[in-house]
């Protein structure tokens, strides 16, 4: 069963296992770092719809289907889907995943969402309500610039401190305890907010959330940072790396070269001009679904902190002058399924 330990974080005794993932991203994912981890990659940013809004709903669906194939499952034998994006109301997801024929729980945790629904899933498995449940999230550049800052035929200025919203999608299938990776603990985060209210600058927003995370997490677990081979967080970018890496320094969990952040893997800042790095749910989920669950699988990385941060804002508080609240939920992603 499930058990607390300490404040914020829940250990699995019996750690469930990813059984299947796949990743999906657009054009200018495909020409980044990462390109070759990635499932699917698309040339046509409508991916074969006509809308942008429709296109990351596709991205949704096939994602999800890949996931499914690589796996050798049907959606039949999926008990329930977690699925969230940064649009209203989460249609990306719903209209996605609509004629699939799985139990939908839609969430909506902004960039935190993939490791939200990791947590959900995994909870679900692991307690026996589920045989096995599906965690999926996405974002796309066109729809996101739309919904949150202005239209693209605006022509708006990006200031260094924005970040590129990806395009692309990451889903994992979990079940009972088989193979490798596994989910072992994961820590729920508590909503940060000091004030930040530049709409460019979210990784600011969201660094005092990573921090008050993962020093929980140390706290609970008695661990520190050397314990892992890689402390990943999602889209903090340029910006919210630096000040995480200042931040846990002070409160004595100094990173060191273990952290790396999604934002900055995905593209190349320089050559890509995509100013503080990337962002958008579908960020740390293409990455983790691509690149670090595959070499957990492998082994080429044995114990990795997953913990994706989000700004809990919309386009309404932004405009009523709200300060952006930040949030991070940190899962513990491992090769062996015996204790650390």
């Amino acid at each position: 069963m499930a058990k607390r330990q300490g404040k914020q974080t829940i250990r699995l005794e019996r750690p469930v296992s990813i059984l299947s993932y796949a990743s999906t991203v657009g054009k200018k994912e495909s020409e980044g770092p990462l390109a070759p981890y990635f499932d699917v990659t698309s040339q046509d940013n409508f991916f074969g719809q006509k809308t942008w809004e429709k296109a990351e709903s596709e991205i949704q669906r096939s994602t999800l289907q890949k996931a499914l194939e690589k796996g050798g499952l049907s959606a039949g034998e999926v008990d329930i889907v977690f699925a969230g994006d940064l649009l209203n109301q989460c249609i990306g997801s719903a209209y996605g995943l609509r004629e699939m024929g799985i139990p939908f729980a839609g969430l909506y945790g902004a960039c935190s969402t993939m490791a939200e629904s990791l947590i959900l899933a995994s909870l679900l498995v692991e307690s026996g309500a589920a045989g096995k449940a599906a965690a999926v999230t996405s974002s796309h550049f066109c729809s996101a610039e739309r919904q949150f800052r202005f239209p693209l035929d605006y022509g708006g200025q990006r200031t260094p401190t924005s970040q590129w919203t990806v395009t692309g999608g990451g889903a994992c299938v979990v079940g009972p305890v088989g193979e490798a990776p596994y989910v072992k603990e994961m820590a729920i985060g508590l909503i940060e907010d000091l004030g930040v209210k530049d709409m460019n600058n979210m990784g600011g927003a969201m660094a005092p959330a990573a921090v008050s995370t993962l020093s929980q997490f140390f706290t609970d677990t008695n661990t520190k940072p050397d314990q892992y081979d890689l402390i990943l967080t999602g889209d903090l970018g340029l910006v919210g790396s630096e000040l995480l890496k200042q931040l846990m320094e002070r409160e004595g969990h100094p990173l060191g070269s273990r952290h790396a952040d999604c934002g900055l893997l995905i593209f190349d800042r320089e050559q890509q001009q995509v100013d503080a790095g990337a962002s958008g749910c579908g960020c740390s989920a293409s990455v983790l679904c691509g690149y670090v669950l595959e070499k957990l699988r492998k082994g080429e990385l044995k114990e990795v902190l997953f913990m994706a941060t989000g700004a809990l804002m919309s386009p309404t508080s932004s405009q009523q002058g709200e300060s952006i609240p930040g949030i991070a939920h940190l899962v513990h992603l491992s090769n062996s399924p015996t204790a650390l």
